[in-house]
């Protein structure tokens, strides 16, 4: 039986987390992740994903406001 080994190598990168609620795009910078350097997978530990779940939904102020566009991609 021919069997494959799929190697992965992770390290700790600090990356960019965009999330999506109620029609509102949040952007978290400088975020600590294990990155999946194959693929490009980005993992986040408990306490980091409470973090960004406070800092979202909570009453932080944001250090700054970007403007963006948004397209819509119809046949």
């Amino acid at each position: 039986m021919n069997q494959q080994v799929w190697n992965e190598t992770f390290v700790e990168q600090n990356v960019r987390y965009i999330i999506e609620s109620e029609d509102k795009v949040f952007v978290i910078e400088n975020v600590p992740a294990r990155v999946c350097l194959e693929t490009g997978e980005q993992f986040f530990s408990p306490a980091t994903v409470e973090r960004l779940q406070a800092t979202v939904w909570g009453t932080e102020k944001p250090k700054r406001v970007i403007e963006t566009d948004v397209f819509e991609f119809a046949a």
